[in-house]
């Protein structure tokens, strides 16, 4: 049997289970909210074009109203300034969009403190327990957050001094762009960034490094709690918009199951 009908049957009798990472994308997903004088994405939301009535009385089929960055999506170089000049989503090659997950788990940090920063430290010591990050693998922030997904005010956890949303610092940012052999960078939260990130320097230093040495972001994330540390393959299917610095994803987990 080949690798890939081996592949098929497997994922056919269960023992590969293939677990999906996707928030469902709809008027109620959270979005991001930037402050004036900022420009701001909108929610997705359908336009019927017809319904089974007049104008198509065989058919329904609806127009999708949505912005790049809503939802569970993927960011590309081309979304941030330092990767301007690097792939847009429709020149990713398919390759990297397919790759080893492994999965730093800080739920305990979060739940003390939701403002909570990576730090090389713990990327260090996820290695040490774990053993290193494989070339090509898609890096995933547990965090919880994605229990507050159904909650557009809880999953931007905001005041009036801004967002208070877990992330990595500046040096946990950059060690991921420029030390680790990954492809992306995952989170359960609305962007890569923590929500304090605004205030660090350089600016949203997860969009600034990562996009900017040719590695991607992938955001909202569900169902993280049911991936391993390590051993899931990771699959990302964003659209092919020409020139798009991002698009909305489907993602799912193929998992090995005793």
């Amino acid at each position: 049997m080949t690798t890939l009908a081996d592949l098929v049957g497997q994922i056919g009798s269960g023992a590969v289970e293939v677990l999906d990472l996707t928030a469902p994308l709809s008027a109620a997903t959270p979005i991001l909210h930037l402050p004036e004088p900022f420009g701001n994405t909108i929610s997705a939301s359908l336009e019927p074009i017809s319904d089974f009535d007049d104008d198509g009385p065989m058919w329904s089929w609806n127009n999708l109203h949505t912005g790049e960055h809503t939802g569970t999506h993927l960011d590309a170089p081309t979304h941030w300034i330092t990767g301007r000049d690097g792939s847009s989503v429709d020149t990713i090659p398919p390759e990297r969009l397919i790759g080893p997950a492994v999965v730093v788990d800080v739920v305990a940090e979060v739940e003390q403190n939701p403002d909570f920063l990576l730090e090389p430290e713990h990327l260090e010591a996820w290695q040490r327990e774990h053993g290193p990050i494989p070339a090509g693998a898609w890096l995933i922030l547990r965090t919880g957050w994605g229990a507050r997904s159904r909650d557009a005010e809880r999953f931007a956890n905001a005041d009036e001094n801004g967002p208070h949303t877990p992330g990595p610092s500046v040096a946990a940012a950059r060690w991921l762009a420029e030390t680790s052999p990954i492809t992306g960078f995952g989170v359960e939260t609305v962007g890569i960034d923590a929500g304090s990130a605004a205030g660090f320097d350089p600016i949203f230093p997860a969009h600034y490094f990562l996009l900017g040495n040719d590695k991607y972001g992938l955001t909202q994330l569900q169902n993280v709690d049911k991936l391993p540390p390590r051993g899931a393959v990771l699959v990302v299917a964003p659209l092919p918009i020409v020139g798009g610095t991002g698009s909305p994803a489907r993602v799912f987990a193929l998992i090995e199951r005793d």
